[in-house]
């Protein structure tokens, strides 16, 4: 596919959680956009020239690489938490990556941002992570000058997140924690890390090689489940469970067809998820993090 207008920016994951907020932001800042997903029109809802939907499977390089033609730059946001059949870890964050990054190359992008994450480690127990380590080695294999970017755990509306936090929170007589809840977070808003990469993407300047993009506020994990109940004035009593209870429960819910809670899941809430001090991130981009009690708030008025 053939750019028109000006340089075009194409963003693998277009309609996701962070894709689709990097494509608002691309448009505001004026960039032609091809939101390349599986089913692009879902969230398109704009009738606007410069906004392209483009049917892409991540896993077929014709496709990919037909998106990628004639394109200035590239994001990868594309992202699996729970693994099912042919959509596995091993497929998405290592061989996708690879795959994308490589026919960027070819294609003569200028810039190429994929997402990662926090804490990504090819030692790591967690098969998630050590995944999401690789894809970064696959990536900057092919495309030397990629822009590795490592959120923290995001929220904003409609997240997986907080939202999940606060309706738990309100239904149940008893809040259950990860143990004892002493594992430090460090959320970053959803909007604070697609301005990152759109910074990025449209500076004069090549990017820093990673940036690792956590939120103003660090919490060990009982402490954020309070300062969440406080802003939505309830009063939760919270329950300490072992780490070995969550693992036989996610063992049994991985049986279902859509698990709400899986082995990988808890592996992750074991380890600290908080931005590197030697790592350069929002502040490198020009971006001021939102806290989770600002952003809180606002959801909550909109409620």
């Amino acid at each position: 596919m053939a750019s028109t207008g000006e340089r075009a920016v194409v963003v693998f994951g277009g309609t996701g959680f962070l894709g689709r907020r990097v494509v608002r932001q691309l448009r505001q800042c004026g960039s032609s956009v091809r939101i390349a997903s599986r089913h692009p029109e879902r969230r398109l809802g704009l009738d606007d020239p410069q906004l392209k939907p483009v049917a892409v499977n991540i896993h077929d390089q014709r496709s990919v690489a037909d998106a990628l033609a004639g394109a200035h730059a590239a994001v990868n946001a594309v992202s699996l938490y729970v693994e099912h059949g042919q959509e596995t870890f091993d497929a998405v964050h290592v061989d996708a990556a690879r795959r994308v990054a490589t026919l960027a190359r070819d294609a003569g992008v200028e810039r190429l941002a994929h997402l990662s994450g926090i804490g990504a480690n090819v030692a790591s127990p967690s098969l998630y992570i050590r995944k999401r380590a690789e894809g970064e080695h696959a990536v900057r294999e092919a495309f030397a000058h990629a822009l590795i970017v490592r959120p923290a755990v995001m929220f904003g509306p409609d997240d997986a997140f907080l939202t999940v936090i606060l309706s738990l929170l309100r239904r149940l007589p008893a809040y259950p924690l990860f143990g004892h809840g002493q594992t430090l977070l460090q959320p970053a808003y959803v909007e604070d890390v697609a301005a990152a990469i759109v910074s990025a993407l449209l500076r004069p300047e090549r990017p820093v090689a990673t940036i690792e993009c956590g939120g103003p506020c660090r919490y060990a994990y009982r402490d954020l489940i309070e300062t969440i109940a406080q802003q939505a004035g309830l009063r939760p009593r919270l329950i300490p469970v072992p780490f070995a209870v969550w693992r036989a429960l996610a063992w049994a819910a991985e049986r279902l067809p859509n698990p709400p809670i899986t082995r990988n899941q808890i592996e992750l809430m074991q380890v600290d998820n908080v931005q590197s001090p030697q790592m350069p991130g929002f502040a490198e981009l020009g971006v001021k993090p939102h806290s989770v009690e600002e952003v809180l708030r606002e959801m909550l008025r909109g409620a």
